[in-house]
C-alpha cells in the first residue's frame, strides 16, 4: 500500500503543499492520540469559554485548535491561519504561500459520549500583501487541497488536491497513514439522507415537502423507501455520503432569525463541498452552489445540501418551486 507521502508525490503536486498537507496529517495523528485516551487524559468535559460562535467549548476543542495552530505556525509554508474556534485570523510566516482554514473538532457534542469527531481543514493560496481577514474571503474554487480526519474505529483521512479523492487509513502499528481507496466515488442516486429532523418544524416549505415525500416512501411522490441517517458530526455524516452514497442537508431555519444557518463556509461547507464534488456529487445551499459563494467574512454560516448528485438535484427542484403556502405539519 503507498503510504500518504508516495500518494503526494506521485500527484505532481509542489512540494511545499505536500509539506503542508503531511504536516496537518501528522499532527491529526497527535490529535488522534489525544481522542482515544478520552477520561484517561483528563481531556473531556466542557471549559468555561465560549467561541466567536457563541458556542461553549470543549477541553478538546481548546486542545485541538492549539496543536494545529502550532504545527501551522513551524511549518514554515502557512502565511496564516483561520479557526472556527478563534476571533480573528492567525499570522504564521509572512513569507509563507498558503493559508489554512480549520474546524479543529468538528462534533464537538459526540466528545463525552465517545462517538464520532474528526479535524477538517482547506488549504487556500496567500494573496500578496497584509495578512487580513481579506485575505482569506476567497470562493471555495480557490482551494487547492481540502480534507478531513474522522476519528472513528479508525483514524482516516479524506483528501482532495483536485484529483480527486483519496482515502488513507491510519496504520496503528507503524504510525502511517497508508491508501486504502485511491478514488472514492459517490453514486449518483441514493436511499439515505441524513438530517436533524428536531428542526422540522423550522424549515422553510421546500425542505419540508422534500423530506416529507421521502418519509412517505413508496406510497409517496417518489415511490422508493428511504432510510434516515445521523451522526451529529459533520465529518462521520459527509464520510458515509462518500462511502455509501446518500444525501447530507442542514438547511435554513427560523429557530433563530438571526442566526438561520449552521454550518460554516470556511472551515465546513468549502471544504466538503470540494470532497464531494471531486467525488462526483454535488454541494448546494438549495439555491446556489456552495463553491461559488463570494464569502464576506471568515465566521460566515450558510446553508448545506450535498452528496449523491441525482438526489441533490432533485431537493434543487423543490427549492425552484413557488411555494405560495406554508405546508401544514
Amino acid at each position: 500500500m503507498q503510504t500518504l507521502a508516495e500518494n503526494l508525490t506521485s500527484q505532481a503536486i509542489s512540494p511545499t503543499l505536500e509539506k503542508l498537507i503531511l504536516t496537518l496529517a501528522n499532527t491529526s495523528k497527535e490529535i488522534s492520540h489525544a481522542v482515544r485516551h478520552g477520561a484517561l487524559a483528563g481531556v473531556l468535559g466542557a471549559t468555561e469559554q465560549e467561541n466567536v460562535q457563541g458556542e461553549t467549548q470543549k477541553k478538546l476543542d481548546i486542545i485541538t485548535n492549539d496543536m494545529l495552530k502550532d504545527a501551522l505556525k513551524a511549518d514554515g509554508k502557512v502565511r496564516g491561519i483561520a479557526s472556527e474556534e478563534e476571533d480573528y485570523v492567525v499570522e504564521a510566516d509572512a513569507n509563507g504561500e498558503f493559508l489554512v482554514c480549520f474546524d479543529p473538532l468538528d462534533g464537538s457534542s459526540n466528545i463525552d459520549i465517545n462517538s464520532l469527531v474528526g479535524t477538517i481543514f482547506s488549504v487556500l493560496p496567500a494573496p500578496a500583501g497584509e495578512l487580513t481577514e481579506n485575505s482569506f474571503l476567497q470562493a471555495g474554487r480557490n482551494q487547492v487541497a481540502a480534507g478531513y480526519v474522522l476519528y472513528g474505529p479508525s483514524t482516516m483521512l479524506a483528501l482532495t488536491t483536485g484529483q480527486g479523492v483519496q482515502l488513507f487509513t491510519l496504520n496503528p502499528e507503524t504510525n502511517e497513514f497508508l491508501l486504502t481507496d485511491g478514488a472514492m466515488a459517490i453514486s449518483k442516486d441514493t436511499g439515505e439522507f441524513a438530517i436533524n429532523m428536531s428542526n422540522q418544524r423550522f424549515w422553510e416549505a421546500p425542505m419540508q415537502t422534500y423530506i416529507s415525500d421521502l418519509l412517505l416512501g413508496k406510497i409517496g411522490p417518489r415511490e422508493k423507501s428511504f432510510n434516515m441517517r445521523w451522526i451529529a458530526a459533520m465529518v462521520g455524516d459527509v464520510h458515509r455520503v462518500l462511502c455509501r452514497g446518500g444525501i447530507f442537508t442542514y438547511p435554513t431555519d427560523n429557530k433563530n432569525p438571526e442566526k438561520p444557518y449552521k454550518l460554516r463556509l470556511m472551515y465546513e461547507a468549502n471544504p466538503m463541498a470540494f470532497l464531494v464534488e471531486q467525488a462526483g456529487g454535488k454541494a448546494s445551499t438549495g439555491y446556489e452552489t456552495i463553491m461559488d459563494i463570494q464569502p464576506t467574512e471568515i465566521h460566515q454560516r450558510v446553508a448545506v445540501i450535498l452528496g449523491s448528485a441525482n438526489e441533490v438535484d432533485m431537493c434543487l427542484e423543490y427549492h425552484a418551486q413557488d411555494y405560495s403556502e406554508e405546508p401544514s405539519l
